[in-house]
């Protein structure tokens, strides 16, 4: 079947009722016919055969086959948002005295996982620029664990080239771990492309409509269950089943509603593109120095723009609350239309040194591209750009 088929009917468990809408499985515990049966199951679980909802639950189990079908991943482990996602992949396959290799592009909570967290326990973790395949070739080394970076950063949208950075990896016996968030699983062939772990924040496009938290690890069987699902289980990040429940929902509607916020976000890029108050960073525009490779990899632009005012903090908050449409918050894949000032919200506690190696300046705004009429973002955003003067 094809994705839009599999988005709709993949993964699906029906109770013996034979209910059209999968069904909601809200119970932490599952009974047992008997002690020999508990002691069976505990010894190994069948495809059907529920433990607690810590290690798995029906409508977990469905969103996770849905998801990996969705991806061409051979399976999925959902965890309790995103960042449990990148911190269970991360954690779960290193140890002290192994080295990781990370773009430095990378979302706030993202770099604190790296920086803090993981070198706190002994990792050596090398940042590099995830557009120049000089410096991954030489920082990848012998011993080198895992890479790490986001395919589309966030909040620059540099786009990262998969298949090259996999083959440098994979030489040096190194596995690829991706977040793949801007991408989208509707745009995303990661996996096709080299990387071995793909992360998403299912609050993002799988939800799409800013209601829950999930997260999700996709990769090869061995892996999700040998590695990933022994740390998240026995450390609490799972996957609550109504936040499941909510994802499986938004996944039947998620190519409909990715394709028209990225055909909305390419008019809009197009649009404001000339503005001598704003430059306009999308991947879909044939200036940004990605461009050739994000329609190769991902074949569209994506759901999210930047655009950096020349007026600098002053007029990046000037235009965000002149807008009227548009909301300001820091999510992003939403149905509703997001705009954010990273410097001061998700990237705060960067110095200012490291925003400028990062290129976010004082006048970047991210925005994330919703369901609301293209025109009407269009003069909203421009009557924003009126009132920056």
């Amino acid at each position: 079947m094809k994705k839009r088929t599999q988005l709709v009917h993949g993964g699906t468990r029906r109770s013996q009722y034979g209910e059209v809408s999968e069904a909601l499985f809200l119970t932490q515990g599952f009974v047992y016919d008997s002690a020999e049966a508990a002691e069976a199951r505990f010894l190994e679980a069948g495809p059907d055969e529920f433990i607690y909802a810590r290690y798995g639950n029906p409508t977990v189990a469905m969103f996770e086959s849905r998801i990996a079908l969705l991806e061409g991943a051979e399976d999925a482990f959902a965890t309790a948002s995103g960042m449990a996602a990148v911190s269970g992949a991360l954690t779960s396959m290193l140890r002290t005295g192994d080295h990781v290799v990370s773009a430095r592009a990378l979302f706030g909570s993202c770099l604190y996982v790296l920086e803090e967290v993981l070198t706190r326990f002994g990792v050596e973790v090398t940042f590099v620029d995830g557009t120049d395949l000089g410096q991954w070739r030489a920082a990848i080394r012998p011993g080198t664990r895992a890479v790490f970076f986001e395919t589309v950063a966030n909040p620059t949208l540099e786009v990262i080239d998969i298949a090259a950075v996999a083959e440098l990896a994979h030489a040096a016996g190194a596995q690829v771990v991706v977040d793949n968030v801007f991408a989208t699983p509707v745009f995303s062939d990661a996996i096709a492309q080299g990387a071995d772990v793909v992360i998403y924040s299912a609050t993002k496009h799988i939800d799409g409509q800013g209601r829950c938290l999930g997260g999700v690890i996709l990769g090869r069987r061995d892996h999700i269950r040998k590695v990933v699902e022994p740390y998240v289980k026995h450390t609490g990040g799972a996957l609550s089943p109504f936040n499941a429940w909510v994802m499986l929902k938004g996944l039947e509607t998620i190519d409909l509603r990715v394709r028209a916020q990225a055909h909305a976000a390419q008019a809009i890029a197009e649009a404001l593109s000339g503005d001598a108050r704003v430059r306009v960073i999308y991947p879909g525009l044939a200036s940004h120095p990605q461009h050739a490779l994000a329609l190769r990899q991902m074949g569209q632009g994506g759901t999210v723009l930047a655009l950096d005012l020349t007026g600098g903090q002053a007029a990046a908050f000037r235009f965000l609350n002149a807008l009227e449409i548009v909301l300001i918050s820091n999510n992003l894949g939403d149905a509703k239309s997001i705009i954010t000032h990273p410097a001061t919200t998700t990237h705060q506690r960067l110095s200012p040194e490291r925003k400028a190696l990062l290129g976010i300046t004082p006048g970047l705004v991210r925005l994330s591209v919703g369901l609301e009429d293209p025109e009407d973002l269009i003069g909203d955003l421009r009557a924003a750009l009126e009132a920056v003067g």
